[in-house]
């Protein structure tokens, strides 16, 4: 079974890129719903979590506190550095067990849903990776209009990440989503017969495909 990197930017339409496929029947893991679930009441995870840093994480319930745990690491590199050496392993073996049930269920092809991909180094985890891309402009207007923001909050918000040009850049594949009326579940479709033709990473000296 191929795994395909998937990731993004903020309001560049990733999300609604990987249910297109997931209608598909292509299995899409989300990487954000699998570090919750390493940190959910009676995981191994968040007791090694919950004795490193404290009860203060926790909340009356006993869950992951996540206001709190979030005020520590990023005031705190090492506290982030410490929480990293819990989630990761649990977060990399849930994957692993996922990926072995799909093959073991026949599935050819999936795709790994990583927001932070190359901030945190996986690109040489997966067969290929898929950048989701918008222009800056539409991005910020997509932005501001969802959640209400101004243009310099969401330009805030936009600083924070890896510029969605550099990963562009940087991918085997890129499906444009600038154009809205542009439905991506064609494009969906498209990239999925590829992928299953043989299409596979590209070569330095080429540029990445695009969709």
């Amino acid at each position: 079974m191929r795994l395909v990197g998937l990731t993004g930017g903020i309001a560049t339409g990733k999300s609604t890129f990987a249910s297109a496929l997931r209608a598909l029947g292509v299995p899409v893991l989300d990487a954000d719903q699998l570090a919750r679930a390493v940190v959910a009441p009676g995981a191994p995870a968040l007791a090694e979590v919950a004795a490193a840093f404290g009860p203060g994480v926790l909340d009356p319930d006993g869950a992951l506190d996540r206001k709190a745990m979030a005020a520590l690491v990023f005031a705190d590199p090492a506290a982030r550095r410490r929480l990293e050496a819990i989630t990761h392993p649990a977060i990399r073996r849930a994957m692993e067990a996922a990926l072995a049930g799909l093959e073991a269920a026949g599935h050819d092809l999936a795709f790994y849903d990583v927001p932070l991909l190359y901030e945190v180094g996986l690109e040489g985890s997966v067969a290929l990776v898929v950048v989701v891309h918008a222009p800056p402009e539409v991005q910020l207007a997509r932005l501001a209009a969802r959640d209400g923001l101004t243009r310099g909050e969401a330009e805030a918000r936009l600083a924070a990440q890896l510029p969605v040009d550099e990963k562009a850049a940087r991918a085997d594949v890129v499906v444009e989503n600038g154009d809205a009326t542009v439905p991506l579940a064609g494009k969906a479709a498209r990239l999925v017969a590829d992928l299953r033709a043989g299409l596979g990473r590209r070569l330095p000296s080429q540029p990445p495909r695009r969709y």
